[in-house]
């Protein structure tokens, strides 16, 4: 998967209104993104963890490494990101 990069666009006015408490906007919004992405991957490793586990037709080790980890799970075929799971609950 290539490097993404996201933009945010700001109005003078929601710039106005976020440098009233924040005293640098990218540097928040980086800490921001780096908080999110760290409890998604908290929650991805402790989920399919638990489910590596609980799979009797798993055998292999479970990778410690973090691209290794969600290389193994994104390959499952009951993986689903979110847009799937969501799609899969409207429908069922």
């Amino acid at each position: 998967m290539a490097k993404l990069t996201l933009t945010v666009e700001l109005t003078d006015t929601e710039q106005t209104i976020l440098k009233n408490d924040l005293l640098d906007l990218d540097a928040w919004l980086q800490a921001a993104m780096t908080g999110k992405k760290n409890n998604c991957w908290k929650r991805m490793q402790s989920e399919w963890t638990t489910k590596l586990m609980n799979d009797d037709s798993f055998t292999d080790p479970i990778p410690s490494n973090q691209a290794d980890f969600v290389k193994l799970v994104t390959a499952r075929s009951d993986y689903k990101n979110r847009a799937a799971r969501d799609k899969a609950s409207e429908i069922g």
